[in-house]
């Protein structure tokens, strides 16, 4: 194929060249990354187009032109990526085809620190998406799955009373996971959650896909809710991907 009928057929059917650029974003929905992008997308010349290809919580921004002169359309889309990376530096971790995972493992180690998990309703997802990258042993330490109130009592130190007057999902129980994982651990930052993943569970205070999570390095600290839908496994999924978002944007600042 390669060396046979692609020659043939660019001899036969010559074409203009094609030329892609992908960046990749996380933290937004394509149409709120559309609006920040709508001046720069109203002013491509016809030969290039940007189409936003989403996947729970993350937006592929694939920028494709067409020219005459392949040289010349390589250099305006490299230009056309800086123009995007000045406009949403917050959202962009990496490009064509680089893992949120793989961008949070180089900042631990341009910044020699290392990682933790203490995960409830994910139960290991988040150490299982770090620890696919090869070499994540240099960074991350480990994680414990405390899907019990006992285990984040026994294992991570929650207080009982936190537990009675807060809850299991609450900004006060992930806050104490993330800064009990620390020591036992051995990790300089540990990131916590906990939810309802559903699809039963909810409670009118707290419905199905309501998630909680927390970083801590033991010095700051950082919290979110998220409100997420009633697919347990898209739950898990997509909290994931925003809790690494959130180690990404604690490393960054």
């Amino acid at each position: 194929m390669e060396n046979e009928v692609i020659p043939k057929l660019t001899q036969t059917f010559p074409g203009r060249p094609i030329a892609h650029r992908t960046i990749l974003t996380v933290g937004e929905g394509e149409s709120r990354i559309a609006q920040r992008l709508e001046n720069f997308e109203s002013s491509l010349p016809e030969n290039l187009k940007l189409a936003y290809l989403p996947n729970l919580g993350k937006v592929r921004l694939r920028l494709t032109g067409r020219g005459d002169d392949q040289q010349l359309l390589e250099a305006v889309l490299d230009r056309k990526v800086i123009e995007i990376e000045n406009l949403i530096p917050d959202l962009i971790f990496g490009k064509d085809k680089e893992d949120l995972a793989s961008a949070i493992g180089k900042l631990l180690l341009e910044r020699e620190l290392t990682l933790g998990t203490a995960e409830s309703c994910t139960g290991g997802h988040i150490a299982h998406l770090i620890t696919r990258i090869p070499g994540s042993s240099a960074y991350f330490q480990g994680s414990v799955v405390s899907y019990s109130n006992e285990t984040k009592q026994r294992l991570l130190g929650v207080k009982p009373k936190t537990l009675e007057s807060y809850g299991a999902v609450s900004e006060q129980t992930v806050l104490e996971m993330a800064e009990g994982a620390r020591e036992p651990l051995g990790c300089d930052l540990a990131i916590a959650i906990s939810g309802i993943a559903g699809p039963s569970g909810g409670s009118p205070q707290k419905p199905v896909g309501t998630i909680w999570m927390a970083v801590s390095d033991g010095k700051t600290h950082k919290t979110y809710k998220l409100q997420a839908g009633k697919d347990r496994l898209k739950n898990i999924q997509y909290a994931s991907v925003v809790a690494l978002n959130m180690i990404r944007k604690f490393l960054l600042d």
